[in-house]
């Protein structure tokens, strides 16, 4: 087995050995020998990389313009960014992502990536940093005070729209749904009672509308990310960056990325400001609070097979008993429940955590960023598996929902601008007291024939009920 070969860096704690092969440098090595809280690291989340490296490679070309670094040290720098975002080194990103420092560690890491890389691109060695420095080039005119907080908003913006595609598809799921069972009638209920009938396509295009009202929130919030900070600095004086590096480094981001971003017009207030964060989890939170309603809902339908509802059918995805042979659990809306616990629970923490700032920095925000990719990485994958493996799959109970219709006393509601009102309450009391049909007992006691009652309460009448029936 061939030893493990190591090159000797040095910092202002000095001097620490970092693999030989490792394109990071002493600052990483000691976020690695620091933090392992999360054990959840940069490069688990590959969006968040090219993030950063979307961000370096901004401000390299930002101080290119302005004349602060090299064309060959810019070159250099430029290539090792773009192949960053092309998914090369990724491995090299290796802080944990809850960590101290404000983000400080996550910064260093880019920075010495990138000047190792540059410094190989350039012909000399990993660690030559007279070359290439992490500090006084990868990091020119820049601090972690900026560098982090804009890696954040553009990776949630990259991630926001995977959220919005699996939130459409789920949306697009439920609407098939609603018009798969537009015809089957059923009893709506409130406060967990009959109420009055419905169909369960109205039910399902229900979910769907309620969902799609969460798009444009999603995304109005995440227009408030697309104000930056970058050319702050440490506090937002801009100190140590050329003048005009604000403005031109959010245009080179925008070109970058295709995406319009823009310099904060108080860089002071914009750097500990994470108002956005917390309007962006509140979106996350209100989207994870209508899902997980809906879950129930789907649990309480398909409740039974002989005991519950019944009204629906969900895939059976899993044995669901250890002792009770032939019992089925609604796993999958049950995941979905525990994932959407897991954002609004995140949303407590984001929340926390920016009112903790302090002065001129918010020095929480790792663990903002950690609540907030982690929402953005669990809700796809729920919903996702949610659209997939249970909605795509459901089944109606046509026969049941229609029997529980008849059966109810919620009914004599629909009848009572035929039969009156004095009627439908002796129907009810009836019906209450002997534990018979509604519906039979209309026919019984000639009140309605059977054809104007079906009629009244076909899906056709459930669904446009401001057409009386003749």
């Amino acid at each position: 087995m061939e030893e493990k070969k190591f090159r000797v860096e040095s910092d202002l704690l000095g001097e620490l050995k970092v693999p030989e092969e490792a394109y990071y440098g002493v600052q990483t090595q000691r976020a690695i020998n620091n933090y392992h809280i999360s054990r959840k690291r940069m490069c688990d989340y590959p969006d968040y990389v090219v993030a950063i490296a979307y961000v370096k490679l901004a401000a390299v070309e930002t101080n290119r313009q302005l004349g602060e670094i090299s064309n060959e040290v810019a070159d250099a720098m430029s290539e090792a960014c773009r192949e960053i975002i092309d998914g090369k080194m990724h491995e090299n990103f290796v802080t944990d992502m809850v960590q101290g420092g404000a983000g400080t560690s996550v910064n260093m890491n880019a920075n010495e990536v990138i000047a190792n890389r540059a410094c190989e691109i350039m012909g000399h060695k990993k660690g030559e940093f007279q070359y290439c420095s992490p500090n006084d080039h990868a990091n020119c005119g820049q601090s972690t005070n900026d560098v982090y907080p804009t890696t954040i908003r553009l990776t949630l913006i990259l991630l926001n729209k995977k959220l919005v595609a699996s939130l459409s598809e789920l949306i697009a799921a439920f609407r098939r749904k609603g018009e798969e069972f537009k015809h089957v009638i059923k009893m709506g209920r409130t406060q967990l009672q009959d109420a009055v009938p419905m169909t369960s396509g109205q039910e399902f295009n229900a979910f769907a509308n309620t969902l799609e009202e969460e798009i444009a929130n999603l995304n109005r919030n995440a227009a408030l990310l697309h104000e930056i900070n970058m050319g702050g600095t440490a506090i937002g004086t801009g100190l140590n960056a050329a003048p005009g590096f604000p403005k031109i480094c959010a245009e080179k981001l925008s070109e970058l990325t295709g995406m319009e971003f823009i310099a904060g017009v108080d860089l002071v207030e914009a750097t500990p400001d994470t108002g956005a964060y917390v309007s962006y989890s509140s979106a996350l939170k209100r989207l994870a609070v209508k899902l997980s309603k809906i879950c129930n809902d789907l649990r309480l339908l398909a409740s039974g097979p002989r005991c519950g509802l019944n009204e629906i059918n969900l895939p059976p995805m899993a044995p669901g008993s250890s002792i009770m042979p032939g019992k089925v659990n609604p796993v999958i809306p049950e995941v979905t429940n525990q994932t959407c616990f897991k954002v609004i629970g995140n949303d407590t923490t984001v929340m926390i955590a920016a009112e903790a700032g302090q002065l001129q920095l918010n020095v929480m925000e790792p663990i903002i960023t950690e609540c907030l990719i982690e929402d953005l990485t669990w809700l796809p994958n729920a919903m996702d598996t949610l659209r997939e493996k249970c909605i795509d799959g459901i089944t109606v109970n046509k026969d049941r929902c229609l029997e529980m219709v008849k059966h109810s006393i919620g009914i004599v509601t629909a009848l009572n601008p035929y039969i009156g009102y004095k009627n439908s309450t002796k129907i009810a009391k009836e019906a209450l007291a002997t534990g018979g049909s509604v519906y039979d007992l209309v026919l019984e006691h000639k009140l309605l024939s059977k054809e104007k009652l079906d009629a009244i309460l076909s899906p056709e009448h459930m669904l446009a009920p401001e057409e009386r029936v003749k």
